[in-house]
């Protein structure tokens, strides 16, 4: 079995592989300041529930966006589950080439989500993940990573616009009834939900020009579904692309 960790600025999204097939999946809040034996606490509980036995993991592979964090599950690693992670940076096989300025700024998550898409669905393609950021990565029909766009991410704005408007109050991120808003409820949820849907479906229109010739969709992240619902573009909705990412770089590095 592989376990495939993708440590995110706000969840940490965690999966176990066997072979091609993804048995199990988890989600979890990142949390700084833990150390390696509290994370182990909680690996050991949701292995335990799902019938995971530690001796039955054989490899890993870790994207992490948190530096902190990164050597805090290299420790859990190597002390609970006996291997040495395969950690996403500079120097990996990525059997993509990264066709942008400066290969080393790339964050391993999407070094791990335009691997995966071009395996997956082939190129050319963009890859829109919504995280802590709406990050749109470009893939072309070659396998090149080209680059992409960075955004604020939907929970972001929404917190850092409750923040600053003393008379606005957090709403749930769901589809208001129609764009015109007749209280500030349905006003903020046309603004989040639709607004964002309107940047995403603009910044595709400008993406696939540049690329000039149509390129497949795919959307992953916490709301992906959501603004998939109101996005024609997105072709496909794909919430674990990461992970699949992740199994995809430890298979190609592991024949090194």
């Amino acid at each position: 079995m592989l376990l495939c960790l993708d440590i995110g600025n706000t969840n940490i999204k965690a999966g176990i592989f066997e072979g091609e097939e993804l048995i199990a999946h988890w989600r979890f809040s990142t949390q700084r300041h833990r150390l390696a034996d509290e994370y182990a606490a909680l690996f050991l509980n949701l292995f335990a529930l799902n019938g995971i036995r530690l001796r039955d993991i054989r490899g890993c592979a870790v994207a992490c966006v948190v530096p902190p964090l990164r050597v805090v599950f290299e420790e859990m690693i190597q002390r609970y589950l006996g291997v040495n992670p395969l950690i996403v940076g500079p120097g990996i096989k990525t059997g993509i080439r990264l066709a942008v300025e400066n290969p080393r700024e790339v964050g391993a998550d999407r070094v791990a989500n335009a691997v995966a898409t071009f395996r997956r669905y082939g190129g050319p393609a963009i890859a829109i993940a919504f995280g802590t950021a709406t990050v749109f990565d470009v893939i072309s029909r070659e396998g090149e990573y080209l680059g992409g766009a960075i955004a604020p991410g939907i929970i972001v704005a929404a917190e850092a616009l409750v923040t600053a408007a003393a008379q606005l109050y957090q709403v749930e991120l769901i589809r208001p009834p129609r764009a015109i808003g007749r209280n500030t409820i349905q006003a903020m949820q046309s603004g989040l939900i639709l607004g964002f849907a309107s940047m995403v479906e603009g910044m595709i229109q400008r993406l696939q020009a540049e690329l000039e010739e149509p390129a497949r969709v795919i959307a992953t992240g916490g709301l992906a579904d959501t603004i998939a619902q109101e996005v024609r573009s997105i072709q496909v909705v794909d919430p674990h692309l990461t992970l699949h990412g992740l199994r995809f770089l430890y298979e190609l590095n592991r024949r090194r």
